[in-house]
């Protein structure tokens, strides 16, 4: 239950750009929790800055619209490193293209730096590398390349 002390932040229109994201092509079938046959990451994800608000809605229908075809469940939870983030709202507001969502967000200090876990609804997760906003073009993308398993020998 939501108190006066939780406040949603909402994400500001107009829609944000499509992020830069990598997935591996296993990621849309998402495992369990369980993590059996889990690889270490899914992906990689390059934010334009710091700012969750401003970054985080377009990631998280971007990951709803990659599940299985059928069954494209909702981001309900995210769970992030608290010091790659300039600010750390405990929810937010996701407005979709079908509905309009509140997702919650935890916020821990000893995560590995860039990772970012987003739990779907019905328990499925996916695990991301989130390369620093800062970092230059070639050795973002050479991270989200590897982090999605797409380098050419």
């Amino acid at each position: 239950m939501r108190t006066t002390a939780e406040p949603i932040t909402t994400g500001g229109l107009p829609p944000p750009p499509a992020p830069r994201l990598a997935l591996q092509p296993s990621a849309p079938l998402m495992r369990h929790r369980s993590g059996r046959g889990r690889a270490l990451l899914d992906g990689a994800w390059w934010p334009r800055s710091a700012d969750p608000v401003a970054e985080l809605p377009a990631l998280l229908l971007a990951l709803r619209a990659h599940g299985p075809p059928g069954d494209r469940q909702p981001i309900s939870h995210v769970l992030l490193r608290a010091a790659d983030w300039h600010t750390h709202p405990r929810r937010l507001l996701v407005n979709g293209p079908n509905d309009t969502r509140e997702v919650l967000l935890s916020w821990f200090d000893n995560l590995p730096a860039g990772l970012l876990t987003a739990i779907y609804a019905d328990g499925r997760r996916i695990d991301l590398l989130t390369v620093p906003a800062a970092t230059g073009h070639t050795a973002a993308q050479a991270a989200l390349d590897k982090a999605a398993d797409r380098l050419t020998a």
